[in-house]
């Protein structure tokens, strides 16, 4: 097979004024001439950052990749991209994510590359890279950063999920806050993003099961050197791919996307994978809506036994065989010639997995819970939908009726939610407004709100909540989230009063609310948007384009290919 021109020497191969330029400003870096003579040029795109810490081991995770490439006979070389920290980033990374992938795909385009590596970990770094990449359609293989070793505490394994409820301890006052304090080192004791199957560990369960890296991608902890062999190798792998002239539009197909939601329901994936797979399908073209999260993924079962919807972590994960055992037992309802990365279908990939444990990952004929995966609800509350999670939900709680108890933003929540005067009970159904990707903006992860904490005092752990925003996927309880159309934006969300009934029925996919038709019209037509404070640069411009949770809140001038091409040279 004749091997396609190489992109790169539309630059490294030219005559007279421009080549030069082209290649002696890289020559500075000590770089023999042959090395820009018909070697693919790969990019790797890392998202390493001091203020994301998730990915603080990339630059070492990148010299593996280096020496992958040369191997093959590549040429490597390695570019920086706006990188978002979970952890740190205010209001949330989610209002970045978008902008990211504006940075990942105009860099690969603009550069001589042939084809990319993602380093990609900490939650929006992964979804964002995809994104970008897939626009320009370069060859392209995922690398992911890898979990952290599981956190110690007292002789207890501790991971993200434990967070929440050692923050509810503290509040009920059942933990001191300076114990809260000493488990911080404790828990977070190695390189890399949650080790539970947050949307980090699910971010990078979504890119194996696509199809967009090596087997085992997903579980090998940061900190197991068996993920330094994998970078290299799809640092070889990456060099063949251009060769083979591999693009993300090969392997993204709907086959593929359909395998994805499927394995999603089997792990317990976050509900934040619905957003970003929606996102991604929106760059290459396919179609996808909520519906098919629901039709494909509600019938599956859990398979895994992790937090926060069971027991283990990332790390035993791996351990028990990771996401090929789970490809394996659910192949049948898997498409099986769907092609990946390293040129064989996902379930061809799989066929030599084993469990180690079956503790850890189950069959469909003995699950952990039937019917799992992300429900999505509709009714006059959500017209265009809202989604939950059972498997981190309460049982009790999938049918309930009740009284909404309406915090209008995020500023009259944190002002309430302790208050003893609070009228609120268990049976109560918490409603926040205005967390949507607009109305915050960027749709934070603030939808599992706290107890109240009068209620918690009283042992109450879990109640209904609603909201137009979103929810880590280290967290659990009975959260409806992603309410579309979202309280900002006019959504009969925005119209709900203190006192109004709300019946969930996850079941019967139903969120109602108890207020006639006349009602709402009449609090419509006295309803005004709200001022959202934002008159200039990426935010004005991020509210503006956004689109809602139901197209998975991109912006509407980024759907779509762009090219890999670029006519014009820049002297």
């Amino acid at each position: 097979m004749k091997m396609k021109a190489l992109r790169s020497q539309q630059w490294f191969g030219k005559k007279g004024k421009d080549g030069f330029i082209y290649r002696a400003w890289m020559k500075n870096q000590g770089i023999p001439d042959d090395e820009f003579r018909g070697k693919p040029v790969i990019g790797i795109c890392n998202t390493w950052s001091e203020l994301t810490p998730c990915n603080g081991h990339f630059r070492e995770l990148a010299e593996s990749v280096k020496r992958g490439v040369f191997e093959a006979g590549g040429y490597p070389v390695e570019f920086p991209v706006m990188s978002l920290g979970e952890t740190l980033i205010k209001p949330t990374a989610m209002l970045y994510r978008n902008l990211m992938s504006m940075d990942v795909e105009e860099s690969i385009r603009a550069n001589p590359i042939d084809g990319v590596v993602l380093l990609v970990g900490c939650d929006k770094t992964t979804p964002a890279s995809v994104m970008g990449a897939c626009s320009v359609d370069l060859p392209t293989i995922a690398v992911s950063g890898g979990p952290m070793l599981t956190g110690h505490h007292r002789g207890k394994p501790i991971a993200t999920s434990d967070v929440w409820r050692m923050s509810e301890a503290v509040r009920s006052g059942k933990m001191e806050e300076e114990e809260l304090r000493s488990v911080e080192a404790c828990m977070c004791r190695s390189d890399g993003h949650c080790a539970v199957m947050g949307t980090a560990s699910t971010m990078a369960c979504m890119v194996e099961s696509l199809g967009l890296t090596l087997p085992e991608n997903a579980a090998i902890p940061a900190a197991d050197s068996r993920r330094k062999v994998l970078a290299q190798l799809s640092g070889r792998r990456i060099v063949e791919m251009v060769k083979e002239d591999l693009t993300p539009a090969k392997v993204l197909t709907r086959e593929a996307f359909e395998n994805s939601i499927i394995l999603n329901a089997a792990i317990g994936g976050s509900t934040n994978f619905v957003l970003h797979l929606l996102a991604i399908a929106g760059r290459v073209g396919v179609e996808l809506n909520l519906d098919d999260f629901d039709d494909l993924g509600s019938k599956i079962p859990l398979l895994v036994n992790l937090q926060p919807s069971g027991k283990y972590f990332m790390e035993d994960f791996y351990y028990a065989g990771g996401l090929p055992v789970v490809v394996k037992v659910l192949a049948e309802k898997l498409h099986q010639n769907v092609i990946t990365v390293n040129g064989n279908s996902l379930v061809e990939n799989a066929k030599t997995a084993s469990c180690y444990n079956e503790d850890v990952i189950r069959t469909p004929a003995s699950p952990f819970q039937e019917a799992s995966g992300i429900t999505v609800v509709r009714g006059n509350l959500c017209e265009n939908g809202a989604i939950i999670k059972p498997s981190a939900a309460t049982p009790e709680l999938m049918q309930h009726r009740g009284k909404a108890v309406v915090f209008e933003n995020i500023e009259e929540y944190h002002e309430k939610i302790n208050d003893p005067e609070l009228e609120v009970d268990a049976s109560c159904i918490l409603v926040l407004k205005n967390v949507g990707p607009k109305g915050y903006p960027g749709m934070p992860e603030v939808g599992n709100m706290a107890i109240p904490k009068k209620l918690l005092a009283e042992g109450v752990t879990d109640m209904v909540r609603i909201s137009d925003g979103r929810m880590s996927g280290t967290a659990f309880g009975t959260v409806f989230l992603h309410v579309s159309p979202e309280a900002a934006a006019g959504g009969t969300l925005a119209l709900v009063e203190n006192g109004d009934e709300i019946e969930v029925d996850v079941a019967k996919k139903r969120l109602h609310l108890f207020v006639s038709d006349v009602e709402l019209e009449r609090r419509k037509s006295s309803w005004q948007a709200p001022d959202l404070g934002y008159n200039r640069g990426y935010v004005q411009l991020y509210i503006k384009h956004v689109e809602q949770a139901e197209k998975g809140v991109d912006l509407d001038f980024l759907k779509g290919k762009s090219t890999s091409v670029v006519l014009r040279d820049s002297h």
